[in-house]
């Protein structure tokens, strides 16, 4: 039910009594002799601006629109935008009190009773009109534009009562203290992007404010707060001690990415990029991950039983597959007498692509997607890449065997590669848990036989002691295994560096855009976070 305002008039227009309304128009239409109706023109005199100021602020207050639209210069206009003042903005109650005119133009008081569901609340601004006269009767008439109603609306915008798009929330670590916004600069996105996604599921009340909305539909400015809401709680897997060496680590190094998760359950522990834009390179990126990539490549030939870690394996300069394209190792190097794991510890190309053809051609997706869920649909509570690996033969599987061509990895997809294998079984990265909103979590069909599970372990373990990554992780104890990588991109001259590890339940990968070798640009990022406790 509406319920009906009132005007009150300032010292200027108090006592000025005159005819109001639509019919008020035939004051300036006087016929005589069968003549052509006069016309006013000039400027508005002080009682025309009272009249007219007094007339218009009685019947908005009585939210009689298109009374009220009547006594403007865009009649159209002005009942549009005075319908959606009370009907959007919820207004159940309006009080106006006109000032003391300059002029042709009077200032207002409004005092707006908002009604949002059981929420009441009172809005009292300044504003003010114009009166000018009419070009084609003579009429004197507000001078129609949005701000008449709030004087920060503009051409094209309305005013809207609502719920804000996000509803507060307070975002939690593991351990329930909060993450506040700004204090881990390359966490803030993904931040945002929970409070987005979990906004109504965190107990919380949304605000509800008054905007400006643009002709386009799209909120503008905040006008006024209806009710500020209750924050909700969502605790996340993040652990701040962890976060703050990941911020540091990158913050060392330009297009520095890298994710550390626990894997014996998947949760995600830290998140970081030294590029703070919204595209998150840790959880998004699709690149190339070079040598890490082995990791999967050994455990489909170790589990198919083409290969064992003592067996000869010779590391020549180059290989060719199928006679096709022509394969190196970094800096050219070989060794002939080399064994599997001393191929792996040195990240050697050549001997991983001459083993090529004992994988069959879609044999490394099936391994990565049945084994390593990559590939598979994770949910991880923001959105994330999850991995790809092609299918292909010929050179393009060549290529894949030491993690180039069209195979795509970030450090997310990384950091649970070398998890799993530490485990034995694929745990899907998690930053919220499933509960929250009932989501099912992706699983693998199978884990790492007992006898693969310890042969990658040792193969790891060898390259964290004594191969590639052996600088990046000296004097680290515990239950240790390493992969460095470098990836050749086209059109960039030096390679994106990577490097993934495990040291007890703590899992992690990083990638340093055009950073050289893996154990070199992006090991001490991993280290520095492998470091917390």
């Amino acid at each position: 039910m509406r319920t009906a305002g009132r005007v009150v008039l300032g010292t200027a227009l108090a006592g000025f009594i005159g005819v109001a309304g639509i019919g008020g128009y035939n004051l300036y239409r006087g016929v005589t002799g069968g003549s052509e109706p006069s016309v006013p023109d000039g400027a508005v005199t002080p009682a025309e601006v009272k009249e007219t100021a007094r007339d218009f602020l009685a019947a908005w207050a009585d939210q009689n629109d298109l009374r009220a639209a009547a006594f403007t210069n865009d009649a159209q206009s002005a009942g549009a935008a005075l319908s959606g003042y009370r009907e959007d903005g919820r207004v159940e109650k309006l009080t106006l009190t006109a000032g003391e005119a300059h002029s042709s133009t009077v200032p207002f008081r409004v005092k707006a009773e908002i009604a949002f569901g059981k929420t009441r609340s009172t809005w009292t601004y300044d504003s003010k009109l114009t009166v000018v006269r009419g070009r084609t009767t003579g009429r004197p008439l507000v001078d129609w534009k949005p701000a008449v109603i709030h004087p920060e609306l503009t051409a094209g915008e309305t005013l809207q009562t609502g719920m804000a798009d996000n509803q507060p929330v307070r975002l939690l670590d593991r351990s329930g203290k909060e993450l506040k916004q700004g204090r881990y600069p390359s966490l803030d996105p993904v931040l945002n992007a929970l409070r987005s996604r979990y906004g109504d599921k965190a107990g919380g009340a949304a605000r509800v404010e008054v905007t400006a909305v643009k002709a386009d539909g799209t909120g503008g400015t905040t006008l006024h707060v209806v009710t500020k809401g209750k924050p909700g709680s969502l605790r996340t897997t993040l652990d701040q001690t962890v976060q703050r060496r990941a911020e540091s680590a990158v913050s060392e190094r330009n297009g520095a990415s890298v994710v550390a998760l626990r894997p014996s359950t998947g949760e995600i522990l830290a998140v970081a990029n030294s590029d703070k834009a919204e595209f998150n390179a840790a959880l998004q990126g699709q690149t190339a991950p070079g040598s890490t990539f082995k990791i999967i490549t050994a455990a489909t030939l170790l589990e198919s039983g083409r290969v064992t870690p003592a067996q000869p394996v010779p590391c020549p300069k180059t290989a060719a597959y199928a006679q096709g394209m022509t394969f190196h190792n970094v800096e050219e190097s070989e060794n002939p007498s080399a064994t599997f794991a001393q191929d792996f510890a040195a990240s050697c190309n050549t001997a991983f692509v001459s083993l090529a053809g004992s994988i069959p051609d879609g044999g490394m997706a099936e391994e990565a997607r049945a084994v390593f869920g990559i590939g598979l649909d994770w949910r991880v509570g923001v959105t994330t890449f999850d991995g790809s690996v092609p299918t292909e033969g010929g050179d393009g599987k060549a290529a894949a065997v030491i993690g180039q061509g069209t195979v795509q990895m970030n450090p997310l997809t990384m950091a649970s590669v070398a998890a799993t294998v530490r485990t034995g079984a694929f745990k899907q990265p998690v930053l919220v848990a499933p509960s929250v909103d009932n989501r099912r979590l992706a699983t693998s069909e199978r884990g790492l036989t007992p006898a693969a599970v310890t042969q990658l372990k040792g193969m790891m373990r060898l390259t964290a002691t004594s191969g590639t990554a052996a600088r990046a992780m000296a004097g680290l104890g515990g239950d240790i295994g390493a992969k460095t990588g470098s990836a050749e991109i086209d059109g960039q001259a030096t390679t994106n560096a990577w490097f993934t590890a495990y040291r007890d339940d703590m899992a992690a990968a990083a990638v340093v855009t055009a950073g050289g070798h893996g154990g070199d640009a992006a090991g001490p990022v991993v280290r520095q976070v492998l470091e917390s406790p």
